[in-house]
Parts: structure tokens; C-alpha cells; sequence
């Protein structure tokens, strides 16, 4: 507190909270997930600290009840002691929702209850037993299914809708219904003991003690009273604290407690409250505030573009990102998504703002994907939403970038391994206004994706996952308002101003101990990437120097500089030992150079399909072989597309990560500028017509050293319909190198097993053709070691 200057009982109030506001994002996310607004409910307050925090929880949550049961604090141990005897049967159905179905099943079900309930009773013969019959409902070609209570046909519909436009915001009456499940549960009640005290009569004041609570910057008086002196008829004004035999209840200044005849402490708000503004002067707590506030409201975005996507890419391999932006479009605050998306997003939103700069309005959003305009490559759109303040003036940035299963192209999925020109790669979104004041713009945006020789297979998932994207937008949007209203604009931009301040100072921090550094890196088609970082201790600042990379391919290894400005800021984010967010700060000492017209800046009408996916890692690779700092990762995304007609899906497949000093690197992990995940093998078989043979870890992939790289990855897919499938994949030819001594890791390799029993390898960009009973084979790379191996 004395290096602090500051009182210790307000540094300790400041941990609180920190921790308090933990918990509330905490609860935020999960409600969220689940499509529900906390403010409607009462907070339910348990464990030994429960009571202590409840008041301050819930003002976070702008809830304005609480709950306390008299055992609180033993209530996990109560409530198992207390459990309700339980029987489940469940039975699969995967059938249309219609009337014959529901008819064909009802003597099933009958048997269900009889065995569930059979159950319960050979458990404890005096239990009363209770069933229900639950059905597990979900739209066809989701993944999701709801449970609803079952019934007849239109109520189950009904009810249906209504749970998925509270989980998710919308539902389409148009969209045929599927009964993925049916579920019975039995239930056997025993009796519960009275946990109630004996009877206590109300007394005076000369039972409570006098004390003092520190809240809101100062100190109260609060007197402690035993919550055995509480009667339903007397109310405790906070401040205050009630002592419990195993907990302390808090009753902050604004709340009020009363007891029930069951024992039971109820909170209730009496005020509304305070929401005077927050200073502007930075504050190490309010920036730790801060700081968890924009990254939470960035992962709630997620959370609700996750919850309402349409396609397998988005809602389940999370291929997408999310970000907050200040008035001038830096990126402030992001979710932990993927590092590629979110270091280059910052150039579609000031793209955006050239274009519509004036003529943005509340209500608006707009789309991008164009690669020499603030985009990466087709498949990632960006969403971004312009947010104003009270008096109308531009404020912020939320934005939210997916990856489309399909955006036309020469080939399903949109990845062609063989594109010479962007136009080859799909359809370009070059800010297109998608949202105006409100109004979703769906015939433009069928127009545009219908255009061109090479259209968008499946225009109705495109703008299905828009939608969502635009949800996740408005979401973060209605979290900022909030955080403005609790905390005051001139706060909220203040801080987000001091965030980038903190992640500068950490980020020249870190170069203040860094040392000058060159490589190069040759990649599988001979192109060269080559950097030199100077460094500058006294002024702590860097420059990233690209002087000498290849130019321009005539592949679609090429990357827009956004990819390699968020090769570079990911790098750097990565050294900072502090748990700050990614943001435009840690770009303030940096100077990148990157050569007109070279692969790592190329001019239009360059392909660029690989360039975000490949090239990005290889560019980081490089730059932490320039640091000396970690060897190299797997360098490759391992890119999967197959597709028809009928159907498109994309993947990514995890490798081996590099070694570095005192670590090992994880074997069967994603690494650098991916963070998405495999789609489960259950919703892969279903939704697609694949059959996932084999995936496990390629033992021994990994380069060996004091500290080894980590492993690689075989993943067999067998196909039963015709499909056209594309790899975009590298470190095919070259090896993923070790550092100080370690060795190289084990290439990857590419091969196709056809149904006959022959075997053809396959180059590292291949497209082929698939018919039943083929199966791709992709065997990762894996990660360098580091240090010889003693």
C-alpha cells in the first residue's frame, strides 16, 4: 500500500473488486451462452464467502435481489444429503417432427417410464415418484437441439421457438423441425428434515455489536447482529453485517435484509445504484477493471456469434473473432480467438471509416473482405458496427469476423490450392453496408453473393452466419452503452486510452531487453522470407525489417500486409509476460517494413487465398527464430476443404509446437496464428458425408533436443459421396527447424488411399477428385527441438 500510495484498506477494497468483477463476467458469459438476462432473476448466494460478496455481485449483475439460505455455507453438503432419487432413459430418434412420429412413439415411451420409475422404487420403496418425458428438438442441418416438454405437435413447435429466439435471438418459422431425442426422467422425493431453528424472539439493539465497513472509498459504522435476532418483521438497512454460525452476511450501504419464517435471509435493493462517473486519471485498479470489462464483453461477443451461427466452420470449429475499437479504429480489447483474425481487424474497421466515414449512422453495419482494403483472404468476413454516444458523436468499433464455409471460388469451400487471381477465390465484399439504421440489407447482399463467374454455393449459410455476426455486434455494442452508463463516457474512453498506454509500456518493456537478430526462412515453392529486427534499448523501440523477402508469387502464398502486421504484433504480445489484451498499444514501438509488392505486401490482383492461412506462420516462425526465442512450430495449417454441390467444409488440422528455453513443445496442438478447433467426429459424420478412420498423435514427429519439439498428427478421412477435395498445406518439402542445437522436426505429408487399395502421395497444395470409399490421409508436422539432446 505505501509503494502503492495508497490507503491499505482501499487497496484491499480495490482486490475485491477485481474479484468481484471476476465473478460477475464470469456469471455474464454463462447466462449469455444460455440466452438469459440475469437482471430478471434473484442471485442465489452460497459458501463460506457467498454472503460476504452477494450485495456487491449482484450490483454488478444489476440484480437487485439476493438470496441467502440459513446453511449457506454447508449447502453443497446439505443439498447432497437432500438429493432427489433420479432415473433417466433416453432413446435416439433422428426423425422429422410430425404427428405420425409422435404417435408411433408413445408406447415407447411408456415402457421408458415404467423402467425408470421401476428403478427408483427398487431404490427406496417410500419415495414419492414423479416423471417426465422431455424432447430434444433442434432446426434440420443444426447441430443444437433444445428440450421442450412433450406434447403435442404445435405446442412442442411453440415451445421450440420460443426457447431458441431466448438462447439464440431468432427463430425461422420456415425451418422443418427434427426430434434428434426423447429423454424420461424419474424423480423419487424423500422427505426433508426442518433445518429451522427454534423460534427466537426479536430483541433490541443491545444485541447487535458496533463495527465498521469499509465501502464506496470510505468507512461506515455497521453494526454486527446475530442473525438469530432477525424476525420476519424487522429490517436490516446496510450498511450492516449479519452474523451467521458458520458465515458473515454484508449488507452494503443501498441494500436492505429481511428473514423469513423459513430462516431464509432475502436482499433487496433499496436505491438505484450509484453510477456516478468513474475519474479519468489512470487508476491501477480501474485499469485491471478495465482491462477484464473489454475482454469480457469481446468474449461475450463471442459467445453469442458461437450460440447463433449457422455453419459448422463458425458455431463449431470456432473459426471466428471478436474485438472491441476506439473512435479512430484501434483495436483496444479482443476474446482469445484467433490471432490472425485479430491482429489485421483494425484494418477493416479504418477501412470502413475511409469509406463511410461520413455517413455512418446508428443502426449501420458493414462488410469486408477484400485483401487490399483492410482484409485478409475471401473466407474471413469482417462485421463491423459503428457505435455513437448520447449526443450522437462516433464512440466505438465492434466487430466480429467469421470464416464462411463457402464464398464461391473455382473450388468448394472456397481454399483453392492452384488460384492465380483474387477473383478465382470468391466473392469480394469491399465494405459493403449490410445493416442500415437497423434493417438488414438481405437482397443486396443475395445479389452480391450471386455475382461473378464464380458465385457462392450456398448464399442462405452466408447470410445466416451475417446475421449472426451482426448479433454478436450488437451485442458488444449494448455492453459498451451499459459499461457508459455505469461508469460514464469520458471514463470509458479515458481508460480505453490508458489500456493502450499499459500495453505500450509492457511492450517497450520487453524490448528494452531484446537484442538485435536476422533470419531467414525458406518455404516448400522456394519463396525466401526474410527479416531483420534492429533493436533500440535507450529509446525502446524496434524496428521489424522484411528487406529481402521474395516478391510476389504467382500462388496464393501471398499476404496482404495485415497478415503480416499481425504475424508481428502477435509476436511481440506473445514476449510480454503480463496479462494484458492484445491490443494496438503493443504496436506503438514497432516499426514494420515491408517492401511494396513482395509476397508479405502484395499488389492487386495477387491471390492470397494461402497467404493468411501459410504464409502467417511462417512469418512468425521467423520472427521468433530472429529473437531466438522458440523454434519453429509445425509452419502450416494443414488446410482441408472438400466439398459439392450439396455440401462445403473447411478445416484446419494441429501439428507439433517448437521447443524453447525450459520448455517442451505440446504435441497435437494448434499454434501461432490458429486457435479453431476440430469439428467432433459425431457432427462431422452427421452433417457431412465423411467417415472421420483415424486420428491420433504421430509419435516420434517431433525434433529432438534437450527440450523436444512436440508431435504431429495423422487424420484419415474416408469419403462416401463423390467430393472435390483441396489441401493447402507447407513444411512438405522443408523441415520445421530447431534452435541452439535441437534438431528439425519430421515433415508433413499428404496422401490419398483409393477404395481399390492404391495409395498416391499427394503435394503440399493438391486438388483431386474423391469417389466412395477413398480416403485422405494428413500427416502433420511436428515441432523443432531446442538445445542439443544430451
Amino acid at each position: 500500500a505505501r509503494e502503492a500510495g495508497t490507503a491499505p484498506e482501499a487497496l484491499a477494497d480495490g482486490f475485491l473488486e477485481i474479484a468481484v468483477n471476476n465473478m460477475a463476467e464470469a456469471v455474464k458469459r454463462i447466462s449469455v451462452q444460455k440466452g438469459y438476462d440475469v437482471r430478471d432473476y434473484v442471485l442465489n448466494a452460497f459458501g463460506g464467502a457467498g454472503g460476504q460478496l452477494a450485495c456487491r455481485v449482484a450490483d454488478a449483475l444489476r440484480m437487485r435481489q439476493i438470496m441467502v439460505h440459513p446453511l449457506a455455507s454447508l449447502l453443497s453438503a446439505y443439498g447432497i444429503g437432500l438429493a432427489e432419487l433420479r432415473a433417466r432413459r433416453d432413446m435416439a430418434v433422428e426423425a422429422a417432427l410430425s404427428e405420425d412420429v409422435l404417435a408411433d412413439l408413445q408406447a415407447r415411451i411408456a415402457e421408458l417410464i415404467l423402467d425408470a420409475s421401476s428403478d427408483i422404487r427398487r431404490q427406496s420403496a417410500t419415495a414419492q415418484v414423479s416423471t417426465r418425458t422431455i424432447a430434444k428438438i433442434k432446426y434440420l442441418g443444426s447441430d443444437t437441439a433444445l428440450d421442450v416438454a412433450w406434447g403435442s405437435l404445435g405446442p412442442m413447435a411453440q415451445d421450440f421457438a420460443r426457447a431458441h429466439e431466448r438462447r439464440f435471438g431468432f427463430w425461422d418459422q420456415d425451418r422443418a423441425l427434427v426430434l434428434e431425442s426423447i429423454a424420461v426422467e424419474a424423480t423419487g422425493a424423500l422427505t426433508a428434515p426442518d433445518y429451522r431453528h427454534t423460534e427466537h424472539n426479536g430483541v433490541g439493539s443491545e444485541d447487535s455489536l458496533p463495527g465498521r465497513l469499509y465501502a464506496q472509498g470510505r468507512w461506515w459504522p455497521a453494526p454486527a447482529i446475530p442473525s438469530a435476532a432477525l424476525t420476519p418483521d424487522r429490517a436490516v438497512d446496510g450498511p450492516a453485517l449479519i452474523c451467521e454460525p458458520f458465515s458473515t452476511i454484508v449488507v452494503e450501504p443501498g441494500w436492505q435484509a429481511r428473514i423469513d419464517s423459513r430462516r431464509v435471509i432475502h436482499l433487496s435493493r433499496t436505491d438505484g445504484k450509484s453510477n456516478a462517473s468513474r475519474g479519468r486519471e489512470r487508476d491501477p485498479v480501474m485499469l485491471e477493471l478495465a482491462q477484464a470489462r473489454f475482454m469480457s464483453i469481446a468474449e461475450q461477443m463471442g459467445a453469442t456469434l458461437e450460440k447463433t451461427a449457422s455453419s459448422v466452420n463458425i458455431k463449431e470449429r470456432l473459426d471466428f473473432s471478436c474485438a472491441l475499437f476506439n473512435a479512430a479504429g484501434e483495436l483496444i480489447a479482443n476474446a482469445p480467438h484467433m490471432p490472425v483474425h485479430l491482429g489485421s481487424m483494425g484494418d477493416s474497421v479504418t477501412a470502413i471509416m475511409a469509406k463511410h466515414g461520413k455517413t455512418m449512422q446508428q443502426g449501420d453495419a458493414f462488410a469486408l473482405n477484400a485483401p487490399y482494403d483492410g482484409g485478409t483472404h475471401l473466407p474471413d468476413i469482417t462485421v463491423v458496427m459503428p457505435i455513437f454516444d448520447a449526443q450522437g458523436q462516433l464512440a466505438y468499433f465492434t466487430a466480429a469476423r467469421g470464416h464462411h464455409a463457402d464464398i464461391g471460388g473455382t473450388t468448394p469451400g472456397s481454399m483453392p490450392p492452384d488460384s492465380k487471381t483474387i477473383a478465382e477465390e470468391g466473392i469480394l465484399f469491399d465494405g459493403e453496408r449490410i445493416m442500415h439504421a437497423g434493417r438488414f440489407e438481405e437482397p443486396a447482399i443475395r445479389a452480391l453473393l450471386g455475382q461473378g463467374p464464380y458465385p457462392a454455393r450456398d448464399p442462405d449459410r452466408n447470410l445466416a452466419d451475417l446475421r449472426a455476426q451482426v448479433a454478436a455486434c450488437q451485442m458488444g455494442a449494448n455492453a459498451l452503452r451499459d459499461l457508459a452508463r455505469e461508469w460514464g463516457e469520458d471514463a470509458v474512453q479515458a481508460y480505453m486510452g490508458h489500456v493502450l498506454d499499459d500495453a505500450e509500456e509492457q511492450t517497450r518493456a520487453v524490448i528494452a531487453k531484446l537484442s538485435d537478430g536476422s533470419f531467414t526462412h525458406e518455404m516448400d515453392d522456394g519463396a525466401i522470407i526474410q527479416v531483420r529486427i534492429s533493436v533500440d534499448r535507450q529509446m525502446r523501440k524496434a524496428v521489424i525489417d522484411f528487406t529481402g523477402t521474395s516478391a510476389q508469387r504467382l500462388t496464393n502464398f501471398n499476404a496482404p500486409r495485415p497478415v503480416t502486421q499481425a504475424a508481428v504484433l502477435y509476436a511481440f504480445r506473445c514476449l510480454v509476460d503480463s496479462d494484458i489484451p492484445l491490443n494496438a498499444g503493443c504496436l506503438r514501438p514497432l516499426t514494420i517494413v515491408v517492401p511494396e509488392g513482395s509476397l508479405l505486401n502484395p499488389k492487386a490482383p495477387a491471390a492470397v487465398v494461402a497467404g493468411n492461412v501459410e504464409t502467417s506462420q511462417a512469418v512468425t516462425d521467423t520472427i521468433f527464430a530472429a529473437l531466438g526465442a522458440l523454434a519453429a512450430c509445425q509452419g502450416t495449417m494443414n488446410n482441408l476443404t472438400f466439398g459439392n454441390e450439396a455440401y462445403q467444409y473447411y478445416e484446419t488440422i494441429c501439428g507439433g509446437a517448437g521447443a524453447g528455453p525450459e520448455f517442451v513443445g505440446a504435441s497435437a496442438v494448434h499454434t501461432h496464428m490458429t486457435n479453431s478447433r476440430l469439428t467432433d467426429p459425431e457432427v462431422l459424420e452427421w452433417r457431412f458425408p465423411v467417415l472421420v478412420r483415424e486420428f491420433g498423435v504421430r509419435q516420434g514427429s517431433g525434433g529432438q533436443g534437450q527440450f523436444p519439439g512436440g508431435d504431429g498428427v495423422i487424420r484419415a478421412l474416408t469419403f462416401r459421396q463423390p467430393m472435390d477435395v483441396s489441401i493447402l498445406s507447407t513444411r512438405r518439402r522443408t523441415l520445421p527447424f530447431g534452435m541452439h542445437g535441437g534438431s528439425s522436426a519430421a515433415p508433413g505429408r499428404n496422401t490419398v488411399q483409393r477404395a481399390d487399395g492404391r495409395q498416391e502421395e499427394l503435394a503440399g497444395c493438391a486438388r483431386i477428385r474423391v469417389e466412395p470409399g477413398d480416403t485422405i490421409i494428413i500427416e502433420t508436422p511436428g515441432g523443432g527441438g531446442w538445445g542439443a539432446k544430451v
